[in-house]
């Protein structure tokens, strides 16, 4: 039987290994190396392939695949987002995710994404804020407090600064839960009765609720002046969590409007509502915060690039780490002509 080459072997990198890696490296620590993973892409946005997120949708959920390639490497994620898994025990959210060589088109890496996609949303998150939210802040409230909570708030206070976070759930138990996973990170973690309570004080409010629903978790009157917004549980057609009223009233940023204004909060809107894109921001082309009396809004909704550059992180970290499988995904013959001759030879031998 034929040995497969090198370039045959696709490293793999599990949950298992994925989980390792990050206690490797340290929770904050992998956070704040996605963030600049992230903003060094931003900032060549330019050269990316760009394209919504092709998407199948269903009463239940939703089915998509993320690509996007720099002219070098090529990258897409599989994702789903089925709310009502959380009733049957199951994630809301699962993923997993490839690199390959536009030059060859061989695959140069497969992992989970499951976790990976938490943490790159984070890190996506905080550093919007890190942009955006108004100088000093050190008070986040979390409306919703599922699978992404815990993530939002170690992103924030490692990348923001921030030192408290005020939490707030319809379930108390997942308020009860996040609260117990904080314990010991330093940050200040209230429990509240109500999201009004929760956004008391605060001047980050992130919202990452789950329901595939057009709701209502920030009312206009519950937003003042000063106060960034991080959106991010809008994230498909028919779910939103904002009240159009603050939309007007904020300067609104996202990460690529042809996929935004039909996923994110800007889906309630006018096809011209006014978007900056945040890479625009970054890349020095335009301001982000201008007044500290200004509302800014992330309409966060997760970006291909946002993929595409934690996956090349974590395959940077694989030489020094070895923290993966190495799989036999490539049919690999000696004569690239002979795939057929390849397949007779690893048939067993005929007995006598």
């Amino acid at each position: 039987m034929t040995t497969p080459s090198r370039l045959a072997l696709v490293p793999f990198v599990s949950v298992d290994d994925m989980m390792r890696l990050v206690h490797r490296i340290g929770i904050e620590r992998f956070l704040t190396d996605l963030v600049a993973e992230i903003e060094a892409d931003f900032r060549r946005w330019p050269q990316f392939d760009k394209t919504p997120r092709v998407a199948s949708h269903s009463e239940i959920g939703v089915i998509e695949l993320m690509p996007t390639s720099d002219g070098q490497t090529y990258g897409f994620k599989y994702v789903n987002g089925h709310p009502g898994n959380m009733k049957k025990g199951l994630q809301t959210v699962t993923a997993f995710g490839l690199l390959a060589d536009v030059a060859t088109g061989y695959p140069v890496l497969l992992s989970e994404m499951t976790i990976l996609t938490a943490l790159r949303t984070a890190a996506t998150s905080a550093m919007a804020g890190k942009w955006l939210a108004p100088k000093g802040a050190r008070v986040m409230a979390m409306i919703g407090n599922g699978a992404q909570a815990e993530f939002q708030a170690l992103a924030f206070k490692a990348v923001c600064g921030i030192t408290e976070v005020r939490l707030y759930d319809i379930d108390p138990a997942a308020t009860a839960k996040c609260v117990a996973n904080l314990a010991g990170s330093g940050l200040t973690v209230t429990p509240c009765r109500t999201a009004e309570e929760a956004i008391m004080g605060a001047q980050v409010v992130t919202t990452c609720t789950a329901d595939k629903q057009y709701a209502t978790i920030l009312t206009d009157n519950m937003i003042g002046e000063g106060v960034h917004i991080n959106a991010v549980g809008g994230d498909c057609p028919g779910k939103t969590e904002l009240a159009p009223g603050i939309l007007t009233r904020s300067a609104v940023f996202v990460e690529y409007p042809p996929q935004t204004r039909v996923e994110g909060e800007i889906q309630q809107m006018p096809e011209d509502f006014p978007v900056t894109e945040l890479w625009q921001v970054i890349a020095g082309q335009t301001g982000g915060r201008t007044d500290a009396r200004q509302i800014t809004l992330f309409d966060s909704v997760g970006f291909a690039v946002e993929d595409f550059s934690a996956l090349r992180y974590v395959h940077g970290k694989l030489s020094e780490t070895g923290l993966c499988q190495m799989l036999d995904m490539i049919a690999d013959p000696d004569d690239p002509r002979d795939l057929f001759g390849m397949l007779m030879r690893a048939a067993p031998a005929r007995a006598a």
